[in-house]
């Protein structure tokens, strides 16, 4: 396991220097992007003004405060709990947020299946798991809303946030074909098996 920092954007060279099991804390820039985000991205061909390449996208519907824009408030929002959700519903589009918008780095609880595995391992790309309730940790790493796109679909909405220190985080899933979740469920598969063999025996 080893500890790293990774300014945003990065490169694929910097991501395919991370493992399953290491540590990374992200800084300056990670963007909320949710389910309804990436239906009208994808689905119904709307396009952002923000430019994601080599960047971080996290799996959240933030809990914001709409207020006056100020230095302190770029976007007209406050955060006030910015969490994370389940990734496995977004699956879909790893793929096409990596091909067409050079996404490096999804953040988001429970994994990813297959497909993104494999979008994984061929674009160069990781999975950073973040475990269930610590959203007031996590908002905590982030210093101001920035800015917002797509904001007709608040709060799913494409967000830009201003982070510092954002971790650690894990590395779930790597750009080598590894995943911590196949792991474990083939750990758990084979003690299972063990446990029943010696049930059958003792019986």
């Amino acid at each position: 396991m080893a500890e790293h920092t990774l300014a945003l954007p990065c490169s694929e060279a910097d991501i395919r220097k991370l493992r399953v099991g290491d540590h990374v804390t992200l800084q300056n820039t990670l963007f909320g992007i949710r389910d309804a985000t990436q239906i009208h991205m994808f689905d119904k061909g709307r396009k952002t003004r923000f430019d994601l390449n080599g960047h971080a996208v996290i799996h959240t519907a933030p809990n914001v405060k709409k207020v006056e824009k100020s230095k302190q408030y770029p976007a007209g929002y406050a955060p006030v709990c910015i969490g994370t959700t389940t990734s496995a519903r977004m699956e879909r589009f790893t793929r096409p947020l990596m091909e067409q918008h050079g996404v490096r780095v999804i953040i988001g609880k429970g994994g990813l299946m297959d497909e993104s595995l494999e979008a994984l391992q061929e674009l160069g790309g990781v999975y950073l798991a973040i475990i269930g309730g610590t959203a007031a940790l996590e908002t905590t790493w982030i210093d101001r809303i920035e800015d917002v796109d797509l904001d007709d679909l608040n709060p799913e909405s494409l967000w830009k946030f201003s982070i510092k220190d954002f971790g650690p985080l894990l590395v779930a899933m790597d750009a080598h074909g590894e995943s911590l979740y196949t792991s474990v469920s083939e750990r758990a598969a084979s003690r299972r098996e063990a446990a029943l063999a010696k049930m059958k025996g003792d019986s």
